[in-house]
């Protein structure tokens, strides 16, 4: 399953889960950045990269966050 960013990454924006992404699959997405399901890979860089504790593998998105699973395909069209 891919990573979802959520709602802590919003109008934060830092570029350390960029930074360390081994495939480049976390897009700026205006206000915060999402990363395309079909691109991630699942290594998980990212996560402990975040500043903010946004990253959760899809599984894990805690349950007021749901919306940003559907937010992140939605961008990508899928």
């Amino acid at each position: 399953m891919p990573h979802v960013i959520t709602s802590p990454c919003v109008s934060v924006k830092d570029q350390a889960c960029t930074e360390v992404c081994p495939v480049e699959c976390i897009y700026d997405a205006g206000d915060q950045f999402l990363i395309h399901p079909d691109e991630c890979i699942d290594c998980g860089a990212c996560v402990p990269a975040c500043p903010v504790s946004a990253i959760f593998p899809e599984e894990d998105v805690p349950a007021g966050e749901q919306e940003f699973i559907v937010k992140n395909r939605a961008h990508f069209g899928l």
